[in-house]
């Protein structure tokens, strides 16, 4: 992320598909789509294929991981520029069953060396509410 702020979502969120997503090849690979990353916010969405799950047929951990370290270093490099996850502890709460996946991140404290987010992941299906499939925290170091 470049140092400056963005006018609004809609620049930071094309950014991200530019720099996050295009230029990281698992990402890309993924699909992983930011729809917002603006003020200590994210959210991206993930449509789940059937080489993304476990052999229950389970988004697998891993891709659940990706969203929940996603959601935190996009939130804070909303607030923070260029950044890169220092560590990060996820919780899985319930099976990830859904077609999509939706992760959310929210920044707790933003400081100079590190900034603490949070962030939830929920499992979608069409026609049926929402499952949080996990949460996580996250310490994100700043580059700049």
């Amino acid at each position: 992320m470049p140092s400056h702020a963005f006018a609004d979502n809609d620049e930071a969120v094309a950014y991200m598909k530019r720099v996050a997503v295009a230029a990281s090849g698992f990402t890309n690979f993924l699909g992983v789509e930011p729809v917002t990353c603006w003020q200590g916010e994210a959210e991206l969405t993930l449509d789940v294929r059937p080489d993304m799950t476990q052999h229950h047929g389970f988004a697998h951990g891993a891709i659940v991981g990706l969203m929940a370290d996603n959601a935190c270093a996009w939130a804070a490099s909303s607030v923070a520029g260029d950044v890169v996850t220092g560590s990060y502890s996820i919780n899985f709460l319930s099976p990830a069953t859904g077609n999509r996946l939706r992760a959310t991140g929210k920044v707790v404290k933003a400081g100079k060396r590190q900034v603490i987010v949070r962030a939830d992941v929920w499992s979608e299906s069409d026609g049926t509410p929402p499952v949080l499939a996990a949460v996580a925290q996250a310490t994100i170091i700043p580059l700049s």
